[in-house]
């Protein structure tokens, strides 16, 4: 929990920290917003190829620790090139930063079951997205506070300070064995479904020092089809998927519109950071509930009920006449945002092959950022146009968010033969 609250709060204060940064070093918000676009942009790329390497890793926090060090490092680069170096050279390196972010966030969650055994995971799956919520909380914070005693650089530093502090906690992850605990979902149960998750007994591993029994020669452009393939025809899997970035894309549209909203009720931008401070409180306070339940929650129920709370406090922020309305509709969307992450890892957890689990984790954050990056760029002309429309769009994405997770399951057909 402290190697992940110190990661995912040095990755949720990097794409503020280098907006602040470039704004204040260039003057241009142009530049600022080209190193953010960046360093998001490209997540969708690194996050099936880091997927598979730490699928592949006989120690996988070995990789995951490299991958926080190489990303502090381009952080360190860009911070030093700002005034320097030309634009553009620095908006590359923001984009080569990026393709770690998924270890940040999908590659860290993959390593739960290492550390945690299959009657603790309910409860370590809600402990772990909690952790995203101290890192949506504190991060975005404390680049407002660093950025107004010191203009942002700061705020980088102590970014890569987090980062840092987190590698030696990645470094001693365990290593993978020869063979794994059956978790729910795993081993007879997919192999009757016909999905090919596992070969031989379940909980059984086989191969030797790869720990996963794949062939020396294979592919990584191979095994990265195969961890999309597992998304697709796994219909719990694709639900899931398809219906978090659609949420995402509507969750994006509400951060993009906060400022706003807290400039028209109250005349000043900063109120708008608050009703996301609230937000991301009420998600971490959700998520203390259903950690204390453990796994006595249906997932998939869990996941459309939070979306579609989520979309009911975005409603009621788009015809909030007051700043506390707009307070009670932040809180609201935490109440469902929080719960929604974590059932959304659990069906993760529960669905995916233990041998793919990385890919199907990091593929599911990359395209989660990419949705999140296309929500806000729709949400900036809304938002020009006018902060009602915009809100109104966030929840009808929340709502046909909620009718994809909701479509009826079909069955698998029975195997024959």
């Amino acid at each position: 929990m402290a190697g992940a609250v110190a990661a995912r709060t040095g990755d949720e204060m990097s794409g503020p920290a280098l907006l602040v940064t470039g704004l204040a070093v260039t003057g241009s918000p142009v530049v600022a917003s080209w190193l953010l676009a960046g360093l998001t942009v490209s997540a969708a790329v690194g996050g099936p190829l880091l997927g598979v390497l730490l699928d592949r890793a006989r120690r996988p926090g070995r990789l995951l620790a490299w991958c926080l060090s190489g990303y502090a490092a381009g952080l360190l680069m860009v911070l030093y090139g700002l005034g320097r170096v030309p634009d553009a050279a620095l908006v590359a390196v923001a984009v080569a930063t990026g393709l770690l972010g998924p270890a940040l966030t999908g590659g860290w969650t993959a390593q739960l079951p290492l550390v945690a055994g299959a009657e603790w995971m309910g409860r370590a799956n809600a402990l772990d997205s909690m952790s995203y919520n101290v890192a949506g909380l504190a991060g975005p914070a404390v680049v407002g506070v660093m950025a107004a005693a010191d203009g942002g650089g700061a705020a980088v530093l102590v970014c890569v300070g987090l980062l840092v502090a987190a590698f030696p906690v990645a470094w001693t992850l365990p290593a993978r064995g020869g063979t794994v605990s059956r978790e729910p979902g795993d081993g007879v149960r997919r192999r009757e479904r016909g999905d090919g998750a596992m070969s031989g007994e379940p909980g059984v591993v086989s191969g030797g020092s790869a720990g996963w029994g794949r062939a020396s020669g294979e592919s990584v452009r191979r095994e990265m089809l195969e961890g999309f393939a597992v998304i697709v025809r796994n219909g719990a899997l694709r639900r899931a998927t398809a219906g978090s970035m659609i949420s995402c894309a509507g969750l994006a549209v509400l951060v993009v519109s906060a400022p706003v909203l807290g400039v028209r009720l109250t005349g000043e931008s900063g109120y708008g950071a608050l009703l996301l401070a609230v937000t991301a409180a009420c998600g971490l306070a959700a998520n203390t509930v259903v950690a204390a339940r453990g796994e006595a929650w249906r997932w998939d129920t869990v996941l459309v009920w939070g979306t579609a709370v989520l979309g009911a406090g975005t409603a009621l922020a788009a015809v909030s006449g007051s700043f506390w309305v707009a307070v009670v509709a932040a809180a609201v969307v935490g109440a469902g945002e929080g719960p929604q992450l974590t059932a959304l890892f659990s069906v993760r957890h529960r669905e995916a092959p233990a041998r793919l689990r990385a890919q199907v984790f990091t593929t599911g954050a990359s395209l989660k950022i990419t949705s999140f990056a296309i929500g806000s760029a729709l949400a900036g002309p809304l938002v020009a146009y006018s902060v009602t429309a915009a809100l109104l769009t966030g929840a009808a994405l929340q709502a046909a968010a909620v009718a994809v997770l909701a479509a009826p399951r079909r069955r698998s057909p029975t195997p024959t033969g």
